[in-house]
């Protein structure tokens, strides 16, 4: 099962048989963040972009679309298990609530 949404030109897709969400952009694959879902935490444990797309963001789109899905559907706490995923909430201070407290 799968949920896409366009977002700015890409399409984000959460594909939950594969536990990642994926960056597409003219249908080709830019960027990955992989997660396990517990039902009550979605762990991020990895974002990925591919070599050649790399240094244009793409994995922050990534991770931001996902945070505001996971946001959005609500119910859930995150664990920022990769250290990009980590560093992008450091960032976004305002997405700090969402973050599972260890």
């Amino acid at each position: 099962m799968t949920d896409s949404t366009l977002i700015d030109g890409f399409l984000l897709t959460d594909e939950k048989d594969a536990s990642r969400y994926t960056l597409m952009r003219d249908g080709v694959l830019v960027s990955v963040l992989d997660y396990r879902d517990d039902g009550s935490t979605v762990a991020l444990t990895r974002a990925f972009t591919v070599p050649n797309f790399r240094g244009h963001g793409y994995a922050a789109r990534v991770v931001e679309g996902a945070v505001a899905d996971i946001e959005r559907r609500g119910g859930r706490k995150v664990d920022a298990v990769c250290w990009y995923v980590a560093e992008w909430f450091e960032q976004n201070p305002e997405h700090a609530g969402l973050l599972r407290r260890r």
